[in-house]
């Protein structure tokens, strides 16, 4: 049987080459079952709303064999009463997709309001990278996703970012710099724009040319330069 690393590595294998492909197929096979069907569904919680992703990106309707995955995650893995702020996040954005991705399915998984944001404007440049590359999954634009706390605490800070990005980049952290470089592909704007000086396309380029065997980092550079290049709007 797989553990767990490597389950959520083969998730985010398919999620890449999905997004990649722009196709309607499903991310997770529809047999899904057996032996490793609860390990799968662990992986979907920790992958999180990226495992929707390439139907958020490419607006399509999910695969119900998604739907029902990423469902039964929010149900068998709620957030405990000391849960880390990033992980009520991570919930709170499966909780999101789901609803967006199928407005029929009431449940009381889905209700509840969002978590607090404001611990994001205290943090150092260092730390708010380290939170935001966590939080990748919750890198999507608002007017994909819907307006996201998260998103409006972070977009004031692209130049905070882009100061991590290029830490990540020379720390040789693939996985942080593949996640800021998502957020800053999100979060660049007139009012708030990344550094040109940055090169981020070259530098996301780069990333997944030195960490892209990590499906992890493939996810993340692929959702980044997709935004770049004017998916989703």
């Amino acid at each position: 049987m797989k553990n767990l690393s490597g389950a959520v590595c083969d998730l985010a294998s398919e999620v890449v080459s999905v997004l990649r492909d722009g196709d309607h197929r499903a991310v997770i096979s529809p047999n899904g079952q057996g032996p490793d069907a609860e390990l799968g569904v662990a992986a979907v919680r920790v992958l999180g709303a990226d495992v929707l992703l390439p139907s958020t990106l490419h607006r399509h309707p999910a695969a119900p064999g998604d739907l029902r995955l990423v469902r039964e995650a929010v149900r068998t893995f709620p957030p405990g009463g000391d849960a880390s702020a990033s992980t009520e996040w991570s919930h709170w954005a499966m909780r999101e997709a789901l609803r967006r991705h199928d407005p029929t399915a009431a449940a009381p998984q889905l209700s509840g309001a969002a978590p607090d944001a404001a611990w994001l404007s205290r943090l150092s440049w260092q730390e708010l990278t380290h939170q935001l590359a966590v939080l990748g999954a919750l890198a999507v634009p608002p007017a994909v996703a819907g307006p996201s706390p998260v998103v409006a605490a972070a977009a004031p800070r692209t130049l905070d970012l882009a100061r991590g990005f290029v830490r990540a980049v020379r720390r040789r952290d693939w996985l942080q710099a593949a996640g800021a470089g998502r957020w800053l592909a999100v979060l660049d704007s007139d009012t708030s724009p990344v550094p040109a000086t940055l090169g981020l396309d070259a530098g996301l380029d780069f990333v997944l040319r030195m960490g892209g065997a990590d499906p992890r980092v493939a996810l993340h550079a692929h959702a980044a330069r997709l935004l770049r290049a004017g998916a989703a709007g």
